[in-house]
């Protein structure tokens, strides 16, 4: 096989094997990472025992991703203030097989879905992310894993309920959430306490991430008055240098804010029953930086 032709094929495959990664990871830079690592694998293997490169390539991904996630799941012990994963413009999101139901791929990806799925074991993600959100049968992601059939159905079986008891079901309908987004920080932004008031389910929540780098809430701000008066209070104070842009992120619409065309704030919204449930705020500038060109 040529340089040339090693190269495409690990291109072609590139955006699952970081889509991959990433549902695997929660971070874009780890993600690459993993995704750089297994092109060095790839192009040193001897390719003339490979049969088929994505299922290898797969392979190679999902374990150096299991690696890499019982390297970080100490770190994020440390971690300074509530976690959330790294924000993702959908496009970058890898592209879903055709076997693979489209409303769950993106629903894999979501803040809220992401979030549920760092309480799974490393070998319990992984299973989640190959089966649902890649479609690919027990037999193969078996292989993959080193494990048994049974034993997979076993681990899917046991990841899949915890998910479902976790996530909530968030509508993802994007003119809906655009709507409800844009009359959500016009309430905010005029310090109509009564308006957010009437958007927030009672029981909503405010998580906020910046990882002690940035200002933000270092505890979940819980119930919807609590919520509401937060924000009020941090839109008393604008910065004149911000700059606000809609764009889609982890499957849905959220606000970034830039200052002095530095990506400062994400904002996005879980949405339910036609009110903000959760409220998710992501400052930390390192997971911020790969939305630089957006």
């Amino acid at each position: 096989m040529l340089k040339d032709s090693v190269t495409e094929v690990f291109e072609e495959h590139r955006p699952v094997l970081f889509g991959v990664a990433y549902r695997m990871l929660g971070r874009v830079a780890d993600a690459e990472d993993v995704v750089q690592d297994a092109w060095l694998r790839w192009a040193g293997a001897d390719r003339t025992e490979v049969r088929e490169a994505r299922p290898y390539l797969v392979r190679i991904t999902t374990r150096l991703a299991i690696d890499r996630l019982r390297q970080v799941q100490s770190r994020r012990e440390s971690y300074v203030g509530p976690w959330l994963p790294e924000p993702l413009a959908t496009d970058a999101a890898g592209t879903a097989p055709d076997t693979a139901d489209r409303a769950v791929f993106t629903e894999s990806v979501t803040l809220a879905m992401l979030v549920v799925m760092e309480s799974l074991s490393p070998l319990e993600r992984a299973v989640f992310v190959l089966r649902e959100a890649f479609g690919y049968p027990y037999a193969e992601i078996a292989t993959a894993l080193d494990r048994s059939a049974e034993a997979v159905r076993q681990l899917a079986g046991r990841a899949r309920r915890h998910v479902e008891e976790g996530t909530p079901r968030f509508e993802v309908d994007p003119a809906r959430q655009r709507d409800l987004t844009e009359r959500f920080l016009a309430a905010a932004a005029g310090d109509d306490l009564e308006g957010l008031l009437s958007l927030l389910a009672a029981d909503a929540r405010l998580v906020g991430d910046s990882g002690g780098k940035a200002k933000a809430p270092l505890r979940v701000i819980e119930s919807a008055d609590k919520v509401a008066r937060f924000l009020c209070a941090v839109a008393r104070n604008p910065d004149p240098a911000a700059e606000y842009t809609f764009l889609e992120l982890n499957g849905g619409i959220a606000m970034l804010t830039r200052h002095n065309g530095v990506p400062d704030t994400v904002l996005q919204l879980g949405i339910q029953g036609g009110r903000v449930q959760t409220v998710y705020v992501v400052r930390n500038p390192e997971k911020l930086a790969s939305l630089a060109a957006r």
